[in-house]
C-alpha cells in the first residue's frame, strides 16, 4: 500500500488512460465527419444524453456506496485485530502463573507472542496473495515454520499452535480452567475476524452488475456529442473527454474500494496496522522482561547482612 497523503495524480489517470484516449479519438474523429463529410446536420436532443447521465450516476452513486461499506468493513474487522491481539498478549503475561519469573515460563511467553506478531503478517499477506510463510522467519521456530508449511491456510495453522500451547499450560497447570476459556474465547474472536477478512476477499461484487454500468456508460459517451457538436463545435472535444473520464473515474474508484486487500493505495493498510501490532507486543514483552530482570538482580545482590545495634546482632 501508498503511505502517501496525496495519490500521485499520474497514478490516478494511468488507471483510465485506455479509456480517456478511446473518448478522445473517439470525438474527434467524430468532429471531423460532422464538419467534412456529412452535408445534413446529425442532432439529437440534449435531454436525451441528459437522462441516461442521470441514469448513470445513480448506478455509480450506489455502487460507489457498496464498495466503500466493504473497504469500511474491511477496516473495522482490522481495528478488532489490533484489540484481540493485545487481549491475548495481556491474558498469556498476567494468567501463567510465573511466581519467581523463570526462564522457562519467560519463554512460552516471549514464544507465543512473537507467533502473534507473525499471524497478523501473514494474514495480511494471504489476503493479498502473497507467501504467507515468509513473514514468520525469525519470528517462529524452523520446527513451527516447518508444521505451517504442511497447512494450506497460514493464519488458521498458527491459532493451532496458539492453541496447543494452551492446551499444555493447562496440563502443567499454568493457567487454571476458567484462564484457558477465556483466552480461547479470544482466540476464536481472532479466527471470526480472519474470516470475516476472508469472506470479504472472496465475495466477489456481482459482475454483471459492472457490465450494465460500463454498457450504458458507453451509450451515453457515444450520444454525447451528438447533443453538444451542434452547440460547442470543436470546444466539444475537450468537454467530453473531460466528462467521459470523470465518470470512468469513478466507476475505477468504485473497482478499487470493493477489494480492498488487492495491494493497491486504497487498501486496507494491512501491513501498517500488523506493524502497530508488533510495536504493542513488543513494548508489553519489554515491560514484562524489565520486572524480571529487577527481579533477578534484586535476588542476586539479596545477600543476608548482619548489622550491629546495641548489644545485639541483628541479621
Amino acid at each position: 500500500m501508498l503511505l502517501k497523503k496525496r495519490i500521485p495524480m499520474k497514478y490516478v489517470l494511468g488507471k483510465i488512460k485506455v479509456e480517456i484516449v478511446l473518448v478522445l479519438a473517439y470525438t474527434v474523429v467524430f468532429e471531423i465527419f460532422h464538419h467534412y463529410f456529412v452535408t445534413l446536420p446529425v442532432d439529437i436532443p440534449i435531454a436525451i444524453p441528459t437522462m441516461i447521465g442521470t441514469i448513470i450516476s445513480l448506478l455509480l452513486a450506489f455502487k460507489s456506496n457498496q464498495a466503500y461499506d466493504r473497504w469500511w468493513e474491511a477496516r473495522i474487522v482490522w481495528g478488532a485485530v489490533v484489540n484481540d491481539s493485545r487481549t491475548l498478549i495481556r491474558q498469556v503475561l498476567t494468567f501463567y502463573k510465573d511466581p519467581d519469573f523463570s526462564v522457562e515460563a519467560s519463554e512460552f511467553k516471549e514464544n507465543f507472542a512473537k507467533r502473534q506478531i507473525a499471524w497478523c503478517y501473514s494474514l495480511g499477506q494471504s489476503l493479498r496473495n502473497k507467501d504467507a510463510v515468509e513473514p514468520l522467519e525469525g519470528l517462529m521456530s524452523d520446527e513451527e515454520i516447518r508444521y505451517i508449511k504442511n497447512h494450506q491456510n497460514v493464519p488458521n495453522a498458527i491459532l493451532m499452535l496458539h492453541a496447543r500451547d494452551l492446551r499444555n499450560a493447562k496440563n502443567d497447570k499454568k493457567i487454571n480452567t476458567y484462564q484457558q476459556v477465556e483466552i480461547d474465547n479470544t482466540l476464536s474472536r481472532l479466527c471470526d475476524e480472519m474470516g470475516k477478512c476472508e469472506r470479504i476477499k472472496n465475495t466477489i461484487f456481482p459482475t454483471t452488475y459492472s457490465m450494465y454500468i460500463r454498457l450504458t456508460l458507453c451509450l451515453f459517451i457515444l450520444l454525447l456529442p451528438f447533443g453538444l457538436t451542434s452547440v460547442l463545435s470543436w470546444f466539444a472535444i475537450p468537454l467530453i473527454t473531460a466528462i467521459g473520464g470523470a465518470f470512468f473515474l469513478i466507476e475505477r474508484m468504485a473497482i478499487h474500494l470493493q477489494d480492498p486487500f488487492e495491494n493497491r493505495p486504497t487498501d486496507t493498510p494491512v501491513t501498517t496496522i500488523a506493524n502497530t501490532i508488533e510495536k504493542n507486543i513488543k513494548q508489553m514483552l519489554n515491560e514484562y522482561q524489565s520486572e524480571f530482570d529487577i527481579l533477578n538482580e534484586f535476588e542476586l545482590n539479596d545477600e543476608p547482612k548482619i548489622v550491629e545495634k546495641g548489644a545485639y546482632f541483628v541479621l
